[in-house]
């Protein structure tokens, strides 16, 4: 697999996984230090691309207020941040703990 699809995979299951910590909702300037924190330098522009292509999995749910995206945290969402289920495009937890 090349380099930038094990990123951007990586960039979506942190994603989910901030999602599942967060009360199930963050918008996408949180979102970005989030995925600073984690070593993804990544611009909000990404980020709502990344919340686009989520959405279109069913893995979230977008709320647009004024120029500011927040996600939601889908059920499928919630499994596949929990690895109770896959979705190509999404890395596969590690088990936590």
């Amino acid at each position: 697999m090349p380099y930038q699809d094990i990123v951007t995979e990586d960039q979506r299951l942190v994603i989910l996984r901030t999602l599942e910590e967060t009360n199930h909702s963050a918008n996408d300037s949180i979102m970005q230090k989030v995925l600073n924190q984690y070593g993804h330098n990544i611009t909000r522009d990404q980020i709502k691309s990344h919340f686009a292509w989520l959405q279109e999995q069913g893995l979230i749910r977008i709320e647009e207020i004024a120029s500011t995206h927040v996600a939601h945290l889908t059920r499928r969402g919630h499994d596949i941040a929990n690895g109770r289920g896959k979705a190509p495009g999404v890395a596969t937890p590690t088990p936590r703990g």
